[in-house]
């Protein structure tokens, strides 16, 4: 086998980051996943990761098989439970979210839960929106808060799978034509 840290990269390597090497024989290449693609009846194999780990374009990480396989993706794409991407060679994997510890929020009505979102979008906390409850990454100063406001507020293990932000995607404000990001699904008709 090869080891493929940038301090022992093999001659044949040029990739500074030696995610496509390879040892002489050709034999443990490490499999690239390049772009998402449309889902298959049977993957061949699964990624499963959490949150912090799915908005990362650039990943070396194992499949559940154990496999090594180097994610390097578009940038900005946040990876969802479910989604499928195809490596170089075209195998395809399944990514699946992995269990989190998580805090499970919720209000006594609507006005509570709309209420206590507000608060955590002001500070700009990730949040998955479910129907009647709202779910965070686990954090005792955002639990306080939340309970300070009325919330009941469980911590679980727990998928998950927070809203993608506003404008769907990166951090970049404007095009080159100076246009505005897309909302959501939801599309501009002129």
């Amino acid at each position: 086998t090869v080891n493929c840290s940038n301090a022992s990269r093999p001659r044949c390597c040029r990739w500074r980051s030696a995610t496509s090497c390879s040892n002489a024989a050709g034999r443990d290449a490490v499999l690239t996943l390049i772009e998402r693609c449309a889902s298959v009846a049977e993957p061949y194999g699964e990624l499963l990761l959490p949150f912090d780990l799915r908005i990362r374009s650039r990943l070396r990480c194992r499949l559940v098989s154990g496999e090594e396989v180097v994610l390097k993706t578009e940038r900005g794409a946040v990876l969802r439970g479910g989604d499928c991407l195809k490596s170089e060679d075209g195998r395809v994997v399944r990514v699946a979210a992995a269990p989190e510890k998580v805090m499970h929020v919720v209000c006594a009505n609507q006005f509570e839960l709309t209420r206590a979102a507000y608060h955590l979008g002001n500070r700009h906390v990730p949040v998955e929106i479910g129907d009647g409850y709202l779910r965070i990454a686990a954090d005792h100063v955002l639990g306080d808060m939340l309970l300070g406001l009325g919330a009941k507020v469980e911590e679980m293990e727990a998928p998950f799978e927070p809203e993608s932000g506003a404008y769907g995607g990166g951090h970049g404000h404007h095009d080159e034509a100076g246009h505005g990001g897309k909302i959501h699904q939801y599309e501009k008709n002129e």
